[in-house]
Formats: C-alpha cells, sequence, structure tokens
C-alpha cells in the first residue's frame, strides 16, 4: 500500500462515514495548504497531491476523497487580509524561462489526471477562488460544492496561454461548448451563482454551511456499497467516452455483472429485511 504523504503543501485528515461504526469506512480530507499564495499549484502541490491520489486509491477503508483549499492566515496588524481560495491557479514563477519540451513533460504526468483517474468518488470543496488550474482541480472532481462567494474562472488566455491540466476538454462537456468558449476565449470571473446555473457545481451554501454540508452529501455517498460506486463511476464516464448505443450495452453490462457480487446480495437482503446493509465491498 503506497505511504500516506507527509508534506507540508498538502495535509490529510481522515473522518469516519459513520461515527456510530467503527467499520462503516472513511473519507479523506485533502486541504492544499499554502495559505500565503491563495493556495496555488506548484511542483511540490502537484507532486503531493499524486502521491495522495495513490494513497487514496490503495487504501482499502477510504470511499471518497473530499480536496479543499487552506483557510487564508490572519493578517499582520496593519495588513488587509487575504482572500479564501480553494486554487488560485498555477504558480505562475515556475513557467519563467520555461520552453515547451520543459512543460510537456511535467504536464504528462499530473495531478488532474492523477484525481480524475481514481476509481473512488472525489468532491471538490470550493470556497473562495478556483481558477485556472484551481478549476481543473475541481473539474477533475466527480462532485463540486461551492460557498457562496466563490469565483470561477480560466484567466490562461491574459498570459497568452490556454488551459492546460484538462480544462479545455472537461469544461465543455460540463457547461457546454457556448459557455466553454467564452470562459477560455474571454478569461472572465463567473460567480457561483452563474457557475451553479451552468453546472459547473452541483450545489451552493453559505460559506460557515459549506463543510457540514459538503461531509453530509460526502457521507450519503460514501454509505453505499464500495464496490458498485466503482462501477456507477466507471459506467458515467462512459458516457463521456463513447456513444450511446456502446454506452447502453457498456451499462447493462455491468448491471448484469453486479448481479455476481456479495454486495449486492447484502443490499437486497438488508432491503428485504429493513436493515442497514453491512457491505464488504466486492
Amino acid at each position: 500500500m503506497a505511504a500516506k504523504p507527509d508534506v507540508n503543501e498538502v495535509l490529510i485528515e481522515v473522518v469516519s462515514v459513520n461515527d456510530e461504526k467503527s467499520n462503516s469506512g472513511k473519507i479523506a480530507i485533502v486541504t492544499i495548504n499554502r495559505p500565503n499564495k491563495l493556495n496555488a499549484l506548484n511542483n511540490t502541490v502537484a507532486s503531493a497531491l499524486k502521491q495522495t491520489c495513490a494513497w487514496v486509491e490503495q487504501a482499502d477503508d477510504i470511499r471518497l476523497m473530499i480536496i479543499r483549499g487552506s483557510e487564508p492566515e490572519p493578517p499582520a496588524e496593519g495588513k488587509r487580509a487575504k482572500p479564501k481560495s480553494f486554487v488560485a491557479g498555477a504558480d505562475i514563477s515556475e513557467f519563467v524561462g520555461k520552453n515547451s519540451k520543459d512543460i510537456r513533460n511535467s504536464f504528462t504526468d499530473n495531478a488532474w489526471e492523477a484525481i480524475w483517474n481514481l476509481s473512488k468518488p472525489t468532491i471538490a470543496m470550493v470556497d473562495g477562488f478556483a481558477l485556472g488550474g484551481g478549476l481543473e482541480i475541481a473539474l477533475s472532481c466527480d462532485l463540486r460544492i461551492a460557498g457562496e462567494n466563490s469565483r470561477f474562472s480560466t484567466p490562461e488566455i491574459n498570459l497568452g496561454l490556454i488551459p492546460g491540466g484538462g480544462g479545455t476538454q472537461r469544461l465543455s462537456r460540463l457547461v457546454g461548448y457556448g459557455k466553454a468558449m467564452e470562459m477560455v476565449m474571454g478569461g472572465e470571473m463567473i460567480n457561483a451563482q452563474e457557475a451553479r446555473s451552468i453546472g459547473l457545481v452541483n450545489h451552493v451554501h453559505p460559506t460557515g454551511e459549506l463543510e457540514a454540508a459538503t461531509l453530509e452529501l460526502a457521507r450519503n455517498i460514501a454509505s453505499k456499497s464500495p464496490h458498485t460506486l466503482k462501477v456507477a463511476k466507471a459506467t458515467i464516464r462512459a458516457a463521456l467516452e463513447h456513444p450511446l448505443d456502446k454506452g447502453i450495452t457498456m451499462e447493462a453490462d455491468a448491471f448484469a455483472g453486479l448481479f455476481d457480487s456479495e454486495d449486492k446480495e447484502i443490499g437486497v437482503q438488508a432491503f428485504l429485511e429493513r436493515q442497514d446493509p453491512e457491505w464488504v465491498g466486492r
């Protein structure tokens, strides 16, 4: 099993799915921890996120991963407080002097794909700015929950660049061709309410209620069969990659295959007996 990462730039908290059941599984809450840099992505953060994903994938008791940004530190006397941020994009200082080969190598094995390729459910808890590479972190997650004051943008166009962490592809699939074009080519910010209206985020909550609401959703999802969750995620993802007729066939095969799983029998019997299922994950 991969070692749990232990670096300052990414903090990992593990909480129970159900505090009343010791065997109910765990949720990994991953905090990107560069508060003085608005949690901007650098190479160290990216490496830590990749390590974290490898650990989450292999940790049998982890059912779901939440990603969030750290809170800003209190300002020094007489200084203005920094704004809240999920991830305020890439650390642009690391772009200086780089050529296409340098960047292509670093983007081939990256944190966005590590998150996207997890077989377990993922939730981005966005409180504040989700810009550029930070928005792409959120797009790499399965669900996005936002605080009411959050802001979203793909501002790379203002640097003479485009999104490079899957943003053009995942954004267009999520919000549609026209809105993706507007966001990528215009580079303007949108607020949480607009993000909800175009399908970029699933839910918007007052900032003070965001963590509790995200954990409530996470615990509900993570209480389901971990085996069935993986099958459901893979089957839904197939809709992004295959035409409808092939996707329907893949769904039917996945549905039928679950009838050979132990969790299917456990779930059916628990329903008939009006009990809570005790999943075994296979």
